[in-house]
């Protein structure tokens, strides 16, 4: 693991939801040293420290909101609906903004903080400029950017991950001032096979952070195979959503060997070209980052549900360079079929084969017959 992130709860009051948005200090009652001794563990161990912040909002119950009721984003002298108990800070505010910029430094000051999980957990409901209700999302939006640019002034070395609601916030101009984007709360792996695909169309791999969860989703319930999970986070930002402490040895030891992997391909996964392929079985997702200089590429072949006919047929690979001639096998430790294996066809039982990039972009590769909701990954190097 590289980095490690406190996630929500670290600061004053923040005991339930419903309290301590706004007040960006280390709560001293859980916190009676600071985060020093957990920073100082954490970056003793290699690791870089993480924390969340969710700065753009506030409680109700919460000494910001005691001191400056006036800062709540309101129209009409009424306080907003709430959503998930809290309400917008008005960053339009100069003071306002000029206090959160003031908090946040602090931290970043005070700490060995490498990244901060930048959270925006909801709408923007009766957005005015209290007391005269004068529109204020655009001084809003304007301030935000603002803000973080600043952030970025003074610590240029903290990365910035846009997190809100869930991909809400996934355009041009904020990828202009963070340095990835979060695209969903949902870590189902096989919703994020669809997530991914068309986020992808827009935002490259290296851009798109992607977690391995738990077994069974917390979303949806749905249960996966690690290989499932990792295999489809492979293609971003990668991350470990997931309580370590309750895999079996033989789970961590499979998850460690997927980092690795990761850690080996992520020069091509984060530099490559993305291709996206089209296949006559509309139950198969696949795609593949290609390395620019066509030596090398990696494609995932992922099982969306019940396949319509049987056997799968063969794959095209697009992108590659026709005159070459490539050694293609699948890729551990995602190289393990559930299916019907007596099918296997003879490249995968042979460990491999060798074929151009032209009778792989006409022809492709024979597939095997996969159950739902697995995946396969493919690896091509150019022969010496």
């Amino acid at each position: 693991m590289e980095r490690y992130v406190l996630d929500d709860g670290w600061f004053v009051g923040r005991r339930s939801d419903d309290a301590g948005l706004g007040d960006w200090q280390v709560d001293p009652d859980v916190w009676p040293d600071g985060l020093h001794p957990l920073v100082d563990r954490v970056t003793q161990l290699g690791m870089q420290f993480g924390l969340w912040v969710e700065p753009e909002m506030i409680n109700l119950d919460s000494n910001l909101a005691r001191a400056h009721p006036d800062w709540v984003l309101s129209t009409g002298n009424r306080t907003p609906i709430p959503s998930r108990r809290q309400q917008v800070l008005d960053l339009g505010k100069p003071a306002a903004c000029e206090y959160i910029l003031h908090s946040l430094d602090a931290l970043l000051s005070d700490y060995r903080i490498s990244y901060l999980k930048w959270d925006h957990n909801r709408d923007l409901i009766d957005a005015g400029h209290a007391p005269s209700g004068h529109a204020a999302v655009h001084d809003q939006t304007v301030a935000v950017y603002a803000l973080m640019d600043e952030l970025r002034r003074r610590h240029p070395d903290v990365e910035i991950e846009s997190c809100s609601s869930g991909g809400a916030r996934v355009d041009l101009e904020v990828m202009q001032h963070t340095d990835r984007i979060w695209t969903s709360d949902c870590i189902d792996a096989l919703e994020r096979q669809s997530i991914q695909r068309y986020t992808g169309l827009l935002v490259p791999p290296e851009l798109i952070g992607a977690h391995v969860g738990s077994d069974r989703s917390h979303t949806t319930g749905r249960r996966h195979d690690l290989s499932f999970r990792a295999g489809t986070a492979l293609f971003g930002h990668l991350g470990i959503e997931a309580d370590l402490s309750k895999l079996t040895d033989a789970e961590r030891a499979e998850l460690g060997r997927w980092v690795t992997l990761y850690k080996r391909f992520r020069p091509l996964l984060h530099t490559g070209d993305v291709v996206r392929l089209d296949h006559l079985d509309p139950s198969l997702i696949a795609h593949g980052v290609v390395a620019p200089d066509r030596s090398e590429a990696i494609f995932s072949v992922a099982a969306g549900r019940t396949s319509d006919s049987a056997p799968t047929g063969r794959l095209v690979l697009r992108g590659l360079d026709p005159a070459a001639v490539y050694d293609v096998s699948l890729l551990p430790p995602g190289d393990v079929i559930r299916g019907n294996n007596h099918r296997l066809p003879a490249w995968i039982t042979a460990g491999g084969t060798r074929l151009t990039g032209a009778a792989l972009h006409h022809a492709g590769v024979q597939l095997p017959d996969l159950y739902p909701e697995q995946l396969l990954l493919l690896h091509l190097r150019k022969a010496s």
